[in-house]
């Protein structure tokens, strides 16, 4: 065999580094394009800083030689994975290739994906998989079965260790479906992703319905019907710069503290707060504005828009600090805490306890729902699963009641009694048991009844009930509000007091872990 001069070798390695950029070439790649989607490596370019990406794995090739695959032996084997920044800051990443096999995941493949999430794991920054995948490798069996539960495992343990985004950028089906579903963050582009257990085939064979791949697992159905996805975008561009503008509240990992942004104080007065509010308590008014008006300008990045929208959650800065934002949301069933509400809060919660986000609450809540459909579908657990959420939260945690708080909810959203350190009410705050008719009609049921005019005497204890019970200062006497604040105060008195709670320390008993009601 000859020997390869220096000028070969180098030469070599040019011609391997152009064929692994390549993936499955040129006609897949236009293929990929047609449909309307970009390849693994262009979606790196634009979430990557310009000229950060390191690449690891790039001659990996599969070890199967079972069903012809000895005969197409890719370079990268589907999956372009390595390390870059955002923003300047470290980030771990893998972006499957359509054009490789579909994007299947091997034995080799999965092995680069696990060797991105150990570096992560030990060097304490997050984790971005771009997933676009037909799924398993089904020449390779059992080893590609194998591939996927090393992920997950890993998954599960990065969890609330470091940040964790997944991407559904095409197809994600089958098993591949629960390691984004252990991350933190799902995001999903419209029209051309989908994620589902069993696709429409096999749901027409078994339970006979006919369903597309879009109804049954599109970005819409799973941000407003199942809950799965956090954020349905556009487009693929839309949503790489939605995962850049979420990385910059949260931090590198649960150890460091979020980022922070420069801010000038200013008038912090906002006098608009004090007209949000309706006189009539029965009538709505949107959440969002209170937010908006209190938090720094245009800081809002709403999660989970579309689904349990009874409650709001998101993040934002506060005199440009990173905060998590949760607020009950009057325009959407009166604000009440439902089974969706209640699971997307305390997921919310929980995230933002991991990673040392501090914690904002508007309350304006009338109860749970009520109704068959609630109770047998677990109202009671999952209702719980919030009030484990906050109870268990150990970061910074204040409250402001807006209007309502009543019964069972009140102790819920953040009350001074599940471990609030700061509680704030407007002047139209109303904390009681229930609303006055209510009250009114089960205390005075007998008096009612035996009244000439029952509707005027009902009317009489309403108005009596609301006079003594629908206002904030009972609450306040016994010190379960801190103070009784002007709408138009609600900014200024938050910076003060996240500023005041900034080096807070609390420790939660030593266990192994709680046992949260799933």
């Amino acid at each position: 065999m000859k020997h390869q001069s220096k000028e070969e070798k180098i030469k070599k390695l040019a011609e391997l580094n152009k064929e692994a950029e390549l993936g499955g070439g040129v006609k897949r790649i236009e293929s990929q394009h047609a449909k309307g989607k970009l390849t693994a490596r262009e979606r790196l370019e634009l979430l990557l800083d310009p000229g950060s990406f390191e690449e690891l794995g790039r001659f990996v090739r599969h070890r199967s030689y079972d069903f012809g695959l000895d005969k197409q032996r890719p370079l990268g084997d589907g999956v372009v994975t390595g390390y870059g920044r955002i923003n300047g800051r470290l980030v771990y990443v893998f972006s499957q290739d359509f054009t490789v096999f579909g994007g299947s995941l091997s034995e080799t493949h999965a092995q680069k994906i696990v060797r991105i999430m150990d570096l992560a794991m030990q060097n304490g920054a997050p984790v971005i998989g771009l997933n676009d995948s037909g799924g398993a490798r089904i020449q390779e069996g059992i080893a590609s079965l194998g591939g996927y539960a090393d992920i997950f495992f890993r998954n599960t343990r990065a969890s609330g260790v470091i940040p964790q985004i997944s991407a559904i950028m095409g197809p994600c089906a089958g098993g591949a479906v629960y390691s984004p579903a252990i991350t933190d963050f799902i995001f999903m582009v419209q029209k051309t992703s989908y994620m589902f257990v069993t696709g429409p085939n096999v749901v027409k064979t078994v339970t006979h319905e006919e369903v597309t791949a879009e109804e049954l697992g599109g970005a819409d159905t799973h941000a407003a019907k199942s809950g799965v996805a956090h954020f349905a975008c556009a487009n693929e561009v839309a949503c790489i710069n939605d995962i850049k503008r979420l990385l910059s509240y949260i931090p590198q990992n649960c150890e460091e503290q979020p980022p922070a942004v420069p801010y000038e104080p200013g008038d912090e007065s906002r006098p608009a707060l004090n007209d949000i509010v309706p006189d009539n308590p029965n009538q709505p008014y949107d959440m969002r504005e209170v937010i908006e008006e209190v938090v720094d300008r245009e800081s809002f990045m709403e999660v989970h828009k579309d689904f349990g929208e009874s409650i709001i959650v998101g993040f934002a800065r506060l005199a440009g600090k990173s905060i998590g934002v949760v607020a009950n949301q009057p325009q959407a069933f009166a604000g009440v805490l439902g089974i969706r509400s209640s699971r997307k809060g305390a997921r919310f919660v929980r995230f933002c306890d991991s990673f040392n986000i501090p914690l904002l609450v508007f309350e304006d809540v009338p109860g749970f729902l009520p109704g068959t459909d609630q109770e047998w579908n677990g109202i009671i657990s999952n209702g719980a699963k919030l009030l484990y959420a906050f109870s268990e939260a150990t970061v910074p945690r204040v409250t402001v009641i807006t209007r309502k708080a009543y019964g069972g909810a009140y102790d819920v959203m953040n009350s001074k009694h599940i471990g609030a350190d700061m509680n704030y009410a407007w002047p139209t705050a109303e904390v009681a048991v229930m609303g006055a008719k209510g009250a009114a009609e089960i205390i005075f049921r007998k008096e009612i009844a035996a009244a000439e005019d029952p509707e005027a005497k009902l009317q009489e204890k309403i108005d009596e009930y609301t006079d003594k019970f629908a206002n904030p200062y009972l609450a306040a006497e016994r010190g379960y509000v801190d103070e009784v604040i002007l709408p138009q105060d609600t900014r200024a008195k938050l910076i003060t007091a996240f500023e005041m709670l900034k080096n807070k320390v609390d420790t939660l008993p030593r266990k192994k872990h709680g046992n949260i009601p799933l």
